[in-house]
């Protein structure tokens, strides 16, 4: 009984402890490892970020690039460090395409990290040159069938990339080829070019394209139309009935971060995207905020894991 009672008490300390540690947080500056190159959606929203965390959280959140192996470098440094919420990962989709794109990715998304903030997505778009007498995905899998078709992305496994293929080859049956560029920004260059006349990217670096004539819009990933781009149809409405894809935006800590302080970081992520600058600049980029709570969070990433497992089986892709 007494064994009992001392555990209960122990329990009850460590809880306590682990609650003042969690309103003392963070007492020194925060580091934002970015799974990607500067300029990009993920280091543009981690800088976003980070702004309004220094402002609601009294403390520096500095953002670091550490690029590589599609986003594999920076999550298997941050996924070996402590879980003391003062280095956090943020990444995109590529993380739940990597583990089963890459045959040792050097971490298990589901076991290495807590999830702490969906902070945006974005739907993918198959875009055209104008030339293409196609207007929508229906026209182009009637018009392109049994004929060659080649069709750019930012890069081999990028989650427009499999989408693309998935679209086009997968579901479509098209004898599709792929292009991968360095970049959504010269896939949208080369389709500008008309070579390749197909291109499947992210939306952003293709709304004013489209907006202004120069390329074609033939169908957004998204489950509904989107109100910057209102005539292009959804995949799903070209036949593929709940057909839906995003290129994403979250953090992550390492696993093990004490629920409280996991709490403190969403509440403080999921006020700064409901600002309205936030909101703005984000919308600016095509993208829109995600506030959610982090078991949310989790239960995404875990549909996620198997959605894009699911794709890269069927597709066949592979990072090497």
């Amino acid at each position: 009984m007494r064994l009992t009672s001392l555990r209960f008490a122990l329990a009850a300390l460590l809880s306590l402890a682990t609650t003042a540690h969690a309103q003392d947080y963070p007492n020194k500056p925060v580091r934002l490892i970015v799974s990607f190159a500067p300029g990009g959606p993920v280091d543009v929203i981690a800088r976003l970020l980070a702004q309004k965390l220094n402002e609601k959280l009294g403390q520096s959140f500095i953002v670091e690039n550490r690029a590589g192996a599609g986003g594999n470098i920076a999550a298997k440094a941050v996924a070996a460090l402590p879980a003391d919420g003062y280095v956090l990962l943020v990444t995109s989709s590529a993380l739940a395409v990597n583990q089963s794109l890459y045959k040792e990715p050097g971490y298990d998304a589901l076991k290495d990290f807590t999830p702490v903030a969906l902070a945006a997505s974005s739907p993918n778009i198959l875009i055209a040159h104008p030339s293409l007498p196609a207007n929508n995905l229906l026209e182009l899998l009637r018009d392109m069938k049994g004929k060659p078709v080649s069709y750019g992305s930012a890069g081999v496994g990028s989650t427009p990339h499999l989408t693309g293929d998935n679209i086009l080859r997968v579901l479509g049956g098209l004898d599709a080829v792929h292009i991968p560029f360095q970049g959504a920004a010269p896939a949208v260059t080369a389709v500008l070019g008309g070579q390749p006349p197909l291109a499947s990217i992210a939306l952003p670096p293709a709304v004013a394209q489209i907006k202004a004539g120069k390329l074609k819009g033939l169908a957004v990933t998204s489950l509904k139309r989107i109100p910057a781009l209102p005539d292009v149809p959804t995949v799903a409405e070209s036949g593929f009935a709940d057909f839906e894809d995003y290129t994403w935006v979250g953090v992550f800590a390492p696993t093990g971060l004490p629920a409280p302080i996991v709490a403190r970081l969403n509440s403080a992520i999921n006020e700064a995207l409901r600002s309205t600058d936030v909101k703005e600049k984000l919308a600016a980029s095509g993208f829109e905020g995600n506030p959610g709570t982090p078991e949310e969070f989790a239960a995404y990433l875990r549909r996620e894991l198997t959605k894009w497992g699911g794709i890269v089986k069927s597709t066949g892709i592979t990072a090497q």
